[in-house]
């Protein structure tokens, strides 16, 4: 198989014959028409992963976020940035073909970011409510059991927290990503929260005067609400890793393999 056939496989297994007619899901580097090696699957293709990619033999990475910089990739304001021609060198001298799966991932049959985070948590059958299948019923834990659990589960060093750590939380919205941004709206986290009666909202991002003040309002009031933060990777890496399981049968004989791009910061 050479780059496209792999991209309209994945393409037509996620949303049948459905394509967007403007997306940001793009080849970024390499060529259509080259034959694929192996394939790896990370949320970020970094300088780590890209110099993974090469020591495994691979030829082409599927990302989820963007190579260079910038949600749409825009390469023109990077004509004359010495890391531009760097990373692109690095790339060029290996061939190696980068395609970002970003929005028909979401849009699947089911969103695939998602099924790898239930997956990696063990939260499968914890849906809440099947049409909206951003909340979950869980066992009863506190706060900072909850917490716990996403740090071990994640592998996250640092996480951050917002309410009381002893309150009693059963029903959980995730919003992985940018989602918990609200997606357009800004209410929509808090709007989530309020309509599903969640005790606690575990978040990729955050804007501090919005949820995180809804939530720490909350709190202050004696409420029985909090919030976890756990980050845009840690809370989408899983869908990559999940992704490398179910591609390897549609590519055949090609060696499919999930690079962890690993969170970005370091805590001092």
């Amino acid at each position: 198989m050479n780059v496209k056939e792999v991209i309209d496989t994945i393409l037509s297994d996620s949303c049948g014959d459905f394509r967007l007619e403007k997306t940001c899901d793009q080849l970024m580097s390499g060529n259509y028409d080259t034959p694929v090696t192996g394939i790896v699957t990370t949320f970020m293709a970094t300088v780590d992963v890209i110099k993974q990619t090469i020591a495994l033999g691979a030829n082409m990475i599927v990302t989820h976020e963007p190579t260079y910089y910038t949600g749409g990739d825009e390469v023109d304001w990077l004509k004359e940035d010495p890391l531009y021609f760097a990373k692109k060198k690095l790339l060029d001298d290996h061939n190696i073909a980068i395609w970002r799966y970003h929005d028909h991932m979401h849009l699947a049959k089911t969103d695939r970011i998602y099924d790898g985070l239930l997956k990696e948590i063990g939260w499968e059958n914890n849906v809440l409510d099947k049409k909206r299948p951003h909340t979950y019923e869980i066992e009863e834990m506190s706060l900072a059991e909850l917490a716990n659990f996403f740090k071990e589960k994640l592998a996250i060093d640092v996480i951050q927290v917002v309410g009381n750590l002893d309150m009693k939380c059963s029903r959980v919205g995730i919003l992985v990503g940018g989602g918990s941004l609200g997606l357009g709206r800004e209410q929509m986290p808090m709007e989530l929260m309020r309509d599903k009666n969640l005790d606690v909202m575990v978040c990729g991002e955050i804007t501090e005067w919005t949820l995180c003040a809804y939530v720490n309002d909350a709190a202050m009031l004696g409420l029985n609400k909090g919030m976890i933060v756990i980050g845009h990777e840690r809370s989408e890496e899983w869908g990559m890793k999940f992704m490398a399981e179910w591609l390897k049968p549609l590519v055949n004989e090609i060696p499919t393999f999930f690079v962890d791009a690993k969170e970005p910061f370091v805590y001092l």
